[in-house]
């Protein structure tokens, strides 16, 4: 299953579907040229357990460091895989 992503100049989403449903998705919206605001993260009730919502984030982390993005994390799901991760601090807005 891959992570698919839409974006255009004001925000994006990054989405994972299943048999055509989209079963999980994270949103963000930009605060400038250079950073993202993670907003919100949403898994299907039974798709949970799964790693989709950690998949979603490893998707936005890798699409901020091909674009020279950094993060800033509000949702709190995202905040918490992000700040566990520590090969993701590169990405922290400081």
């Amino acid at each position: 299953m891959e992570v698919q992503h839409t974006t255009n100049e004001k925000n994006g989403r990054f989405f994972l579907e299943e048999d055509g449903q989209e079963i999980a998705f994270m949103t963000y919206v930009f605060a400038g040229d250079d950073k993202f605001i993670i907003d919100h993260t949403v898994v299907n009730p039974d798709q949970e357990g799964k790693g989709l919502g950690k998949k979603l984030v490893k998707a936005g982390v890798e699409f901020a460091r091909e674009k020279g993005y950094k993060i800033i994390p509000l949702c709190p799901y995202a905040k918490s895989v992000i700040e566990k991760t520590t090969e993701y601090h590169d990405i922290l807005v400081k």
